[in-house]
């Protein structure tokens, strides 16, 4: 098949048909496993399991959630025909979770962690929402920076296990920046697990052998180890200096 060239109506130029990657083909095949599911929403483009009509099914081992949220961001973005370039960004987005995590800094810094959690909460939900095919790395700072925060919200709460689960999620998207490891040693402090925290605080450091952070929290932690061991009679562990 040709189309004519412009200016050109009598010149065909080939329509050049893109060639199929034969070991990229057998490993998509390999991987492929046919999954009997039901259709619905607007558009009728969104995923459920057959037997329950549900996104996500433990029964049916089914998740559909990841699939759903891209049919979402093509049925509210009409004139979106395919994914753009990942260097071409929502900057409304990225605005938007900045204003609510700075909304939520304010009212943290006011002593007002309940509400600074709401809106945490808030710019984690919109963080979430940056199309699969966008920056990886940004995501993982957005995400990791509001998810950061609300650690500390509720670690101000008194809700050392939800600290300790945020503070986990942020190693997990962002395992070289201190600060998911310093949140996550203040969690552990809390739930009275020094020792793990002591390691928490040794992995970050790692990482960044002179964050002034870790480092001062290091020293109040082995203060606090002190305390304990003398509180259960025992005697006190040597300090080591190593990160």
């Amino acid at each position: 098949m040709a189309q004519p060239v412009q200016g050109h109506p009598n010149v065909q130029r080939p329509v050049l048909t893109p060639q199929i990657d034969p070991v990229m083909q057998a490993r998509i095949e390999a991987d492929f496993k046919p999954v009997d599911l039901a259709v619905g929403g607007p558009g009728h483009a969104f995923a459920f399991c057959q037997s329950h009509k549900v996104e996500k099914c433990d029964v049916c081992k089914v998740d559909f959630t990841a699939l759903n949220r891209i049919s979402k961001i093509f049925i509210t973005n009409p004139n979106l025909r395919c994914p753009p370039p990942p260097n071409v960004l929502q900057q409304k987005l990225s605005q938007a979770i900045t204003n609510t995590k700075d909304e939520g800094n304010s009212l943290y810094k006011a002593n007002k962690h309940r509400e600074a959690l709401a809106k945490y909460n808030m710019a984690a939900n919109i963080a979430v929402q940056r199309p699969p095919w966008e920056s990886s790395a940004l995501f993982r700072e957005e995400l990791s920076t509001v998810v950061s925060n609300r650690s500390a919200a509720l670690f101000e709460l008194g809700d050392y296990l939800g600290a300790l689960v945020d503070a986990e999620t942020v190693v997990s998207i962002r395992r070289n920046w201190p600060k998911g490891h310093f949140r996550k040693a203040k969690a552990l402090v809390g739930l009275g697990r020094l020792s793990e925290a002591e390691q928490s605080v040794s992995l970050g450091l790692q990482f960044e052998p002179n964050n002034t952070e870790l480092n001062n929290y290091k020293e109040e932690l082995q203060k606090l180890m002190h305390v304990q061991k003398e509180t259960a009679g025992l005697p006190a562990p040597a300090v080591s200096n190593a990160p």
